[in-house]
């Protein structure tokens, strides 16, 4: 549902549009009608307005006038004319203004629910694709970015730090990862972990509980529980069995 307002100076007119038209089946809720533009400048400085019906001559500030300060003052509101008069210079001074239509009065009812009919249209397909989910390369970024993250800090990653990082909830991100790489965010950090401690593991020089220390393991024997559901064997059976033990590349 989208609001609208409508100016009009005659009673008369306003009570009609108020009354007559089912607004509400053509999409919009109606948030009150004013008198004259001025009434509506200060309406729409205190709320938002998506739609506004205006009669063009009206006292104290006429439809015209309306549509040039809601232009200048960068408002986005779609505006719609009411004239008695089939007037070039008004109508081209509405375009100017931005005006989506401009109505004769008497009003046609076919004619006023072609116009709003097309400006819900208008409105929903701006809405759509305000709120479509961002490109496949927006999501690339992201995986790339918490990967990054995660291969960065082995020690301490986390969704949370994760999440904060690239400005998601924690859940729509393990939603996302889990579509763009196939695994959770714990699969991923848990099976870094084990690929780093495969390498670690194969210098000599660092204990097992080196390893797991440096990988956010406190206990070794999580770190160790870990590793063998990943690899299938403890560390010590993985660095006995290694064919490719490496000197310590560390400095002292």
């Amino acid at each position: 549902m989208y609001n609208l307002i409508i100016a009009d100076d005659e009673p008369r007119i306003r009570e009609g549009l108020l009354s007559l038209y089912p607004w509400e089946e053509w999409g919009f809720h109606l948030c009150g009608a004013f008198e004259n533009g001025k009434k509506v400048w200060d309406y729409l400085a205190r709320c938002k307005t998506d739609v506004l019906l205006t009669d063009v001559k009206m006292p104290v500030m006429d439809g015209i006038e309306l549509l040039r300060k809601i232009s200048e003052n960068h408002i986005k509101i779609r505006s719609v004319l009411l004239s008695g008069y089939n007037d070039f210079e008004f109508l081209r001074q509405a375009i100017v203004y931005g005006a989506k239509d401009y109505i004769l009065k008497p009003v046609k009812p076919e004619q006023l629910s072609a116009t709003f009919l097309r400006l819900r249209e208008e409105l929903d397909k701006e809405r759509n694709n305000y709120t479509q989910p961002p490109s496949e390369g927006y999501y690339d970024k992201i995986v790339f970015s918490v990967m990054k993250y995660v291969q960065e800090n082995p020690r301490t990653a986390n969704l949370e730090e994760a999440a904060l990082r690239v400005s998601l909830s924690q859940n729509y991100l393990s939603t996302v990862f889990k579509q763009k790489t196939g695994q959770n965010f714990l699969e991923y950090v848990i099976g870094y972990k084990m690929q780093v401690a495969a390498q670690m593991l194969q210098d000599i020089s660092l204990k097992t509980y080196d390893v797991a220390y440096e990988l956010g393991y406190d206990n070794p024997k999580n770190f160790s529980r870990a590793f063998k559901q990943f690899y299938g064997k403890t560390p010590r059976e993985f660095r006995n069995g290694s064919d490719e033990i490496v000197p310590s590349q560390r400095d002292g």
